[in-house]
């Protein structure tokens, strides 16, 4: 009898044309004797497809070609089931990816997907909704937010809205935080809520950050003038500065004085103004190097 595996591929994800993708995929299928079934999301009800046919073919592996937002969603999906998870990264920015440290070439990352070991990651609840990666209030949110109203994909259009967001820059926003028995208050820039260290485009924003240790990092960055986010990108991230604070946790509140736009793992939520947020122990099962 075959093993089975499913390939959710993410059509639109990045940008990029998957066709290379599904064929090396096949090709790897044949090679290892594994049925590949295939599904491509339509932004219209994905999680409940993908369950019917996890139930129908109750495969051994779940491939998913996509970026962080398309792992996310076949996470939730599937999160009742005892399954492994292989990453083909695919999309604008490749955060868990880049963070899991998986090879840079899709042969190479066939190999890990196919038949490597793998760890089982946390993942985080805020508001009642999950983070794989990195969620944040404030700067790296409104970024995000111009980012998906902007016509441009990639990491060009990432470039193009920075420029756009840090020219429209606000005000820094009034935070108080209840953590570890004690409430902080601050005036940020923007605060990091983080199951691991790497934003997509390779900088450290959470050193201390590690997937499947039962905790999440709040990351508070107080002053972000240019010195201090040239700092950040280029990864060399001031942590023993008064400029950043960085609190570990299991369970935190956030709240706000006034509305501050908030996103999950790259995807633009809204403008909140109170986060609830615990950490979810070992969530998924991922393929690793």
């Amino acid at each position: 009898m075959k093993k089975k595996y499913f390939l959710v591929v993410n059509p639109i994800s990045g940008d990029v044309d998957k066709s290379e993708i599904l064929n090396k995929t096949m090709a790897f299928a044949i090679e290892y004797d594994v049925e590949i079934i295939v599904y491509e999301t339509s932004g219209t009800d994905d999680e409940t497809a993908i369950r019917e046919l996890y139930n129908v073919h109750k495969p051994e592996r779940i491939l998913i070609a996509g970026g962080d937002g398309t792992i996310k969603m076949v996470g939730e999906a599937l999160e009742k089931q005892d399954v492994i998870f292989g990453i083909l990264p695919a999309g604008s920015a490749n955060g868990l990816a880049v963070d899991l440290n998986l090879p840079s070439t899709l042969e190479e990352n066939l190999e890990v997907a196919f038949h490597n070991h793998f760890m089982e990651m946390d993942m985080i609840s805020i508001n009642g909704k999950k983070s794989i990666h990195l969620s944040d209030l404030g700067l790296n949110a409104e970024l995000v937010k111009n980012y998906e109203n902007g016509s441009t994909r990639g990491k060009l259009g990432y470039a193009l809205q920075v420029i756009t967001t840090l020219t429209e820059l606000e005000e820094p926003f009034s935070a108080k935080i209840e953590v570890n028995n004690e409430t902080i208050e601050c005036v940020a820039r923007m605060i990091v809520i983080a199951n691991s260290q790497k934003y997509g485009t390779g900088v450290t924003i959470n050193p201390e950050g590690v997937m499947n240790d039962g905790k999440f990092e709040i990351v508070i960055l107080k002053n972000l003038d240019l010195v201090v986010f040239g700092k950040i990108i280029t990864g060399n991230i001031p942590v023993n500065s008064e400029d950043v604070e960085i609190i570990s946790s299991d369970k935190a509140i956030i709240t706000t004085t006034s509305p501050v736009s908030f996103q999950i793992d790259g995807e633009y939520i809204g403008a909140e103004t109170k986060l609830n947020i615990k950490i979810l122990p070992s969530q998924m099962k991922v393929a690793i190097p």
